[in-house]
């Protein structure tokens, strides 16, 4: 289980973002999203806590293929899916993301050793799913800025993917997307979300918008 960043459109729809391969339909190796299958826009998905499933409406790795997309950073690192919430679900979705509180914006940046937060824990891990939050390090940016390299205690694995990262500022830049074995093992690649965002925009996805956090940012521990 994780925390996932919410958006809203014009029309105060409501919107979970997740990671494109969650909704892959091959194996785990297939991480590249320029020749991977997916399940189609309109899938149902279920969120716990839900009265009613949410609706798949926008997979980037969908929307690369459709593009023909070439770029190979892009095709490696573009990562996102939005999940549209029920309406009868809508007024219930809490954007905060706990213990940190936030998010307070965005940002397209992080260097190595600025502090990153995120809050969750895989249902994988040893069988415990509760719940909790992590801090770490940013390891910098590569991919043309696609992806950030992170490492946190603990890292994040199988079913943690499509977690919420955000600054120590509180402002969100990503969603994990990849476990890693180089340049550090057991660091995480994160997706950067406003070229993400920027990249659904442009290609016919919806235009949404970051819904910031109700509760203050307490900023990282020390």
């Amino acid at each position: 289980m994780h925390v996932e960043l919410v958006f809203y459109d014009a029309s105060n729809n409501v919107y979970l973002g997740q990671a494109a391969h969650c909704s892959g339909t091959g194996g785990a190796t297939e991480a590249g999203g320029c020749d991977s299958g997916s399940l189609p826009i309109g899938t149902p998905v279920e969120i716990e806590n839900a009265s009613r499933p949410g609706t798949l409406v926008y997979n980037s790795w969908m929307a690369m293929q459709q593009r023909g997309e070439t770029n190979q950073d892009v095709c490696d690192f573009n990562d996102l899916g939005l999940v549209k919430v029920d309406p009868a679900d809508a007024p219930t979705v809490n954007p905060t993301i706990p213990f940190w509180g936030g998010p307070t914006s965005t940002t397209d940046t992080t260097q190595q050793g600025d502090t990153v937060l995120s809050y969750g824990n895989s249902s994988l891990r040893l069988g415990i799913s509760q719940l909790s939050p992590k801090q770490g390090l940013s390891l910098g940016q590569s991919g043309g800025g696609w992806t950030h390299q992170v490492y946190t205690v603990t890292p994040g694995i199988p079913g943690d993917s499509g977690s919420a990262f955000i600054d120590a500022d509180g402002r969100a830049f990503g969603v994990l997307s990849t476990l890693q074995i180089a340049p550090t093992v057991g660091s995480n690649g994160v997706s950067d979300l406003t070229r993400m965002l920027a990249y659904m925009e442009a290609n016919g996805g919806p235009d949404v918008t970051l819904a910031l956090g109700t509760e203050p940012f307490s900023g990282p521990l020390l």
